[in-house]
């Protein structure tokens, strides 16, 4: 194989040959090597070019994912915080109610009420047919709403009930220190209040209290609450107890046999405060009960028999 090779220059030439092999090499040069080359280079071109987008695709997702985890995270710190919230709130809720039944079964108990007709022990009896309907579910929000009234409410039946209490004990009280009952448990009127014939004279006196006898060593009560003012013996009333019961009412308690209060004791109404006897200027074992109000004597029957 013959090559020519013609300079544009005249005259200037230059001639190649080759042999078979020449001839073998340079055609699988031109028709196999070279495509082959450009083939390779084309893939890894297109390779390269393809890897590309899938680095950017992988690092876009992982960023977005790193971004859900955030907000996720987030979610929970914001929904353990609501929840704590929650809780504190159920909890004061929980405290008020439990105030509130005590309050409630006490105010029962003092105002004498029906146990079964106000029960604060048991829960409400609530009932009723199943709604046809359907049902709703109530949103996060409406339920913070309903939550935050109901314990406005509750706060509001307590200060409520609160001041009920204090009107019912206020009116106890009242009650409690107004004479009312007689000062023994057995026994009967020897001696009424008024003019009488003195059982150691024979003259007429005016006798300032009520006797009631019984048996010696039987138990005198106090009629009313109130504050021991004297305890000791009293010329005419033997071993005599005064009690000062405030609203300006004074009882006095003559001729006991034991003394069981003294001076500044707080008493009861209904305590047990002597034993009867018959010291003094006595015939026998009685108690003389005199009642007084606004620093004068009166007649104790009308209390003897008033309701207690």
């Amino acid at each position: 194989m013959n090559i020519l090779l013609i300079s544009e220059k005249i005259g200037n030439s230059r001639s190649f040959s080759f042999g078979n092999w020449g001839v073998v090499s340079i055609a699988m040069l031109l028709f196999i090597v070279l495509p082959a080359i450009t083939l390779y280079s084309g893939y890894l071109l297109g390779k390269h070019k393809a890897d590309l987008p899938t680095d950017v695709v992988a690092t876009a997702v992982e960023q977005e994912m790193a971004k859900q985890r955030s907000e996720i995270t987030e979610a929970k710190r914001l929904a353990e915080e609501n929840l704590n919230a929650l809780t504190l709130r159920l909890g004061k809720l929980q405290a008020h109610v439990v105030r509130l039944d005590a309050l409630g079964q006490h105010l029962t108990d003092v105002a004498g009420l029906d146990n079964g007709e106000f029960n604060f022990i048991e829960p409400p009896a609530r009932g009723g047919p199943e709604s046809s309907g359907e049902l709703a579910s109530i949103s996060v929000p409406d339920f913070l709403t309903q939550l935050d009234e109901l314990g406005k409410v509750i706060e509001d039946r307590e200060q409520q009930l609160g001041l009920l209490e204090d009107m019912v004990m206020s009116r106890n009280l009242q009650a409690s220190v107004k004479p009312t009952g007689r000062p023994i448990k057995k026994g009967w009127i020897s001696s009424k209040y008024g003019m009488r014939t003195d059982p150691f004279s024979g003259k007429q006196e005016f006798h300032k209290g009520v006797d009631l006898a019984g048996k010696e060593g039987s138990d005198i009560i106090a009629v009313a609450s109130g504050v021991v003012t004297w305890s000791g013996e009293r010329y005419g009333y033997g071993n005599m107890i005064e009690i000062n019961h405030g609203k300006g009412f004074t009882t006095r308690y003559g001729h006991n046999n034991e003394l069981l209060v003294k001076v500044g004791d707080t008493i009861a109404k209904g305590q047990k405060i002597a034993s009867m006897g018959s010291t003094g200027r006595s015939t026998g074992p009685h108690v003389h009960f005199e009642v007084w109000k606004g620093g004068k004597a009166v007649n104790p029957a009308k209390y003897l028999y008033a309701k207690k």
